[in-house]
Order: C-alpha cells, then structure tokens, then sequence
C-alpha cells in the first residue's frame, strides 16, 4: 500500500499539473488561430 501511495504522489501530481496546464494552453491556441484567420479580412 505504501508503494502505491508514493507512486500516485510522485507520478500522480506532474500529470494532473500538465493536464491542467494543456487545458489553459489549448484556449488560448484556439484564440490565436481563430485572430490569424481572420487577420486578411480585417486587412481589407
């Protein structure tokens, strides 16, 4: 049980940072993506 409770805490913590870290990074993707495809038509 011990073995399993240091694996969650060593292993566990970095994954769930990086997921949390990919979910605010991929908003802000989106909104960038969306600005450079519509950056010709406010070009115009």
């Amino acid at each position: 049980m011990d073995t399993w409770v240091s694996f969650v805490t060593e292993v566990g913590f970095p994954i769930a940072v990086t997921f949390y870290l990919l979910h605010r990074i991929e908003g802000k993707l989106n909104d960038l993506i969306e600005s450079i495809h519509s950056l010709p038509d406010r070009m115009n």
